[in-house]
């Protein structure tokens, strides 16, 4: 259905260009032949059914200071952290994203496209930590693979990526 309108916008357009190359001295019937070219194109979008599909992943990268495992006081957001994600579409596309955190130490990917083309599953891994101080990957945070099957609109949390210094401070033994 979407390939036959393809086809009939395509024709209508070929047609106008000649129309337009021909006649150059009628603007108000170029001009009019534009507006109804317009709307047709419209139509055609409207009738043909697309429905849209917005998805987001966020999630959080923190700097477990005294790498006990545990998200304490003394540990903090790392802003700027890297971190990518690997989506397979129900058409079996492979889209790669990259982000970065915030402030705050969220990152967010959001993509929107046709529903038929929606993520089918996902794979979001930590790629670096600029901070000096904190740039060990902690254990358990190599990837998280995931299922993503929320409606449009809906988002997907992952649970924190965690980088550790090379040494804890001795506040922490």
């Amino acid at each position: 259905m979407v390939d036959l309108c393809i086809s009939f916008v395509t024709g209508l357009l070929l047609a106008q260009l000649n129309v337009s190359d021909k006649d150059k001295t009628h603007p108000m019937e170029s001009k009019n032949n534009n507006l109804v070219l317009g709307f047709v194109v419209l139509a055609v979008f409207l009738i043909s059914g697309v429905k849209s599909w917005t998805g987001e992943i966020h999630g959080r990268v923190v700097c477990d200071v005294c790498a006990d495992s545990s998200i304490g006081p003394e540990d903090h957001v790392l802003e700027g952290a890297e971190v990518a994600v690997l989506c397979i579409t129900k058409s079996g596309e492979v889209v790669n994203y990259q982000a970065f955190t915030n402030s705050k130490g969220i990152y967010t990917v959001a993509e929107t496209m046709p529903e038929s083309e929606r993520w089918d599953a996902c794979l979001a891994r930590p790629i670096s930590s600029f901070h000096d101080n904190c740039n060990h990957l902690g254990d358990g945070s190599t990837g998280i693979k995931f299922t993503y099957n929320h409606p449009s609109g809906h988002f997907h949390v992952i649970r924190p990526f965690v980088y550790r210094p090379s040494t804890a401070p001795t506040y922490c033994i």
